[in-house]
């Protein structure tokens, strides 16, 4: 039941862009370079054409620009290979860097190239001249990281009826040339980020285009007109995408363009493949929660928390009405909640309040619109036995000094009581998937640095492939036993918006609390925690909750919709009781979504058991593509790619791509943003993945 923390993402750059110092070492190189653009007419007519490798080239300065392009990249799965203009050891880029001939076929070794700015190598150096050389003879595109507004890429300086400064706040719009292009995902406004006043957090420079240069992202300017902060520029046989303001990757306006970027650099057609994931856990439903106490600053009930009854009073649970609002609120929004549940605590509660309980009538009634998952029978914790006597609780030792564990009987009933009860109300539950109560049985530290032993039998009786993890503790999905039989981790997101508070004044109390200094009355966990940072002032409980705890779980959570991260995100049913608090943030979540994409790119509300199969998948891949096990290549309108026998590899191309068969082809992959994707493998007796592009 862990709370997450708020990080600021670091400001971007708010500098003019420098230009990389000239390499004597590659000067020698400049005529090499010359020789390598000139092709005979005849020799240029018999060449075969040529294969083109799906790997991105990035020139890395350490700037934020390329480490955020960088990091859509890797997030979505595309290979590529990194130079960093810092090492004195780095490669050169020569011709043979470049490109070379396999086969008596003329191959480009990168489909595309990220720049930090256009003359990062100098622009008389022998790189730059081979660089651009390569570009025009084999068609690749290039980014420009971030750069300034001048006619050496396409657009008139800032003092031609153009403009420079801070652009917090600012909105920006896709132009029709971007919504028909490499943005046709997006809806068409795009408001950059001002989380901090008192901080610039993005700068810019917007220029009017010349001659070969067309914007897909714009702003109005003084006197009339637009001018342009992402466009295409086309000169001299070669295309580059340039981006005029600075940006991180956390930031909401790159994480929208990121994919676009991607997307234009690659021209469609790429390894990787990327969506928008958005699913919440409510846990705890048909269980009670206890209650944050404002005097005491801690929660009754809980082991290090002790008021004068032994335990909390006035718990939280949801009502039949909080069930009826929540299945009306649904289809409402058109999203769809998992409730993690616990039977046993229901027929508990059904017990000590004469036999009948509302909510569960109301849930069940409504059953079918919500997705369930196992949450155990009645939430014990099922690691260590606790030994409570101690502030922090530590695991109990028998008389030897062994770990007392909760036993594999233990384990195994309270995981299938419940399923059996939820089969038994007429539920529809998957038999594989479990989140148990605050993720215990895995391994907690630092109290509990090892899985209970016999977690992994209790899974394995079960038939339990998918349980959930603390992504703030353990991010990586890891398998829990040895085997074919071993479970895997689901780590999931915990939200700031807490277990124990019905009401938005007890929710900023307790937030308060933990982010504010002990000068300030709270409890200073803010100044003794290198990751977190103190609020400069308490927050208003009447009002600290709608204006600052809202909006900022909300800009969290959609930072990782838009990051391509299909972790869920947990709550509690104590949120949807009461003031019903998970509302406004979920509320604001899905109007941001909905205003920055359009409907071709819908948030995709993944059960725990595909986000599962998607992280193992994943890693598999990252893996491969490390050891060099991949091989992809385009050559003309046909996609191979090979891989390791067994491996699912990630795709995306062209609406119109066609996978091919052992005899004939059939539609590749499906739509999802303006292009096709998939997770596929070699169809039968075949050895590669093969597709065939549309023609232009």
């Amino acid at each position: 039941m862990d709370s997450g923390r708020i990080r600021t993402p670091r400001s971007a750059r708010t500098t003019a862009p420098r230009t990389a110092p000239r390499t004597a070492r590659v000067a020698a190189l400049a005529a090499a370079a010359l020789l390598a653009t000139v092709m005979p007419s005849a020799q240029a007519a018999a060449a075969p054409a040529p294969r083109v490798d799906l790997t991105v080239l990035v020139v890395d300065d350490g700037g934020s620009a390329v480490e955020a392009i960088t990091a859509e990249l890797k997030g979505s799965g595309v290979p590529y290979r990194r130079i960093d203009l810092n090492d004195p050891n780095r490669p050169v880029l020569d011709p043979a860097f470049l490109s070379d001939t396999l086969d008596g076929r003329p191959r480009a070794k990168y489909q595309g190239v990220v720049l930090p700015h256009e003359t990062a190598f100098g622009p008389d150096s022998a790189e730059h001249t081979a660089l651009q050389a390569y570009e025009r003879t084999f068609g690749i595109p290039q980014v420009d990281a971030y750069t300034w507004s001048h006619p050496g890429v396409g657009l008139d300086y800032t003092n031609e009826g153009g403009w420079s400064g801070v652009l917090d706040g600012t909105t920006a719009g896709v132009t029709t040339a971007g919504k028909a292009g490499p943005f046709r995902y997006l809806a068409g406004a795009l408001t950059f980020e001002d989380n901090d006043p008192s901080i610039a957090e993005s700068y810019g420079y917007a220029g009017r285009p010349r001659a070969g240069y067309t914007s897909y992202v714009d702003i109005p300017v003084d006197g009339g007109g637009r001018a342009s902060l992402v466009g295409e520029y086309t000169a001299d046989g070669r295309r580059e995408l340039v981006v005029t303001f600075a940006y991180n990757q956390y930031q909401r306006q790159f994480r929208a363009l990121a994919r676009g970027i991607v997307e234009w650099l690659t021209q469609g057609v790429h390894l990787g493949q990327s969506r928008n994931y958005l699913s919440v856990h409510v846990d705890d439903v048909f269980a009670p929660d206890a209650r944050w106490d404002s005097a005491l600053n801690c929660t009754p009930g809980d082991f290090d928390c002790v008021d004068d009854d032994g335990e909390g009073a006035n718990p939280i649970r949801m009502t039949a009405a909080d069930a009826q609002y929540a299945a009306a609120w649904q289809k409402a929004s058109g999203f769809t909640l998992d409730m993690v549940y616990n039977g046993g605590q229901g027929e508990q509660w059904k017990t000590e309040h004469g036999g009948t309980d509302p909510l569960t009538t109301q849930l069940l009634a409504d059953r079918a619109q919500y997705r369930w998952i196992n949450h155990t029978y009645t939430h014990p914790f099922l690691g260590c036995v606790q030994d409570n006597t101690t502030v922090p609780w530590q695991c109990a030792k028998d008389v030897s000094g062994n770990t007392l564990w909760v036993s594999r009987s233990e384990l195994s009933g309270q995981i299938r009581n419940n399923h059996n009860w939820a089969v038994g109300k007429g539920i529809s539950v998957d038999r594989s998937e479990l989140v148990t109560g605050e993720h215990s049985g895995l391994k907690t530290l630092p109290q509990q640095p090892v899985d209970n032993p016999n977690l992994a039998g209790a899974l394995a009786d079960n038939g339990v492939k998918w349980t959930g993890s603390d992504n703030s503790r353990e991010p990586q999905q890891r398998s829990v036993g040895t085997g074919s039989a071993a479970a895997k981790t689901v780590p999931r997101h915990p939200m700031n918006v807490y277990y124990n508070v019905g009401t938005a004044a007890e929710m900023t109390d307790e937030y308060n609390w933990i982010y504010t200094s002990r000068a300030d009355g709270g409890s200073g966990i803010c100044e003794d925690n290198p990751l977190s940072t103190c609020l400069p002032a308490p927050l208003p409980t009447t009002t600290g909750y709608a204006e600052r705890i809202v909006p900022q779980e909300a800009r969290t959570a959609l930072s990782h919709v838009l990051g391509n991260d299909p972790r869920p995100h947990y709550v509690h049913q104590s949120n949807l009781a009461e003031e019903r608090l998970l509302y406004p943030v979920l509320d604001r979540v899905l109007a941001d979504y909905r205003a920055l994409f359009a409907p071709s790119a819908p948030l995709v509300n993944p059960r725990q058991k595909d986000v599962g199969t998607e992280l193992g998948r994943r890693a598999a891949w990252d893996q491969a593509v490390a050891a060099g096990k991949v091989t992809a290549y385009r050559i003309g309108t046909t996609v191979t790619v090979k891989a390791p026998s067994g491996l699912t590899v990630p795709v995306t191309a062209p609406e119109g791509t066609r996978k091919q068969l052992l005899l004939g082809s059939t539609a590749f992959g499906t739509g999802y943003a303006g292009t096709r994707s998939a997770w596929t493998a070699p169809e039968l007796l075949q050895t590669a993945v093969t597709l065939t592009l549309p023609t232009a």
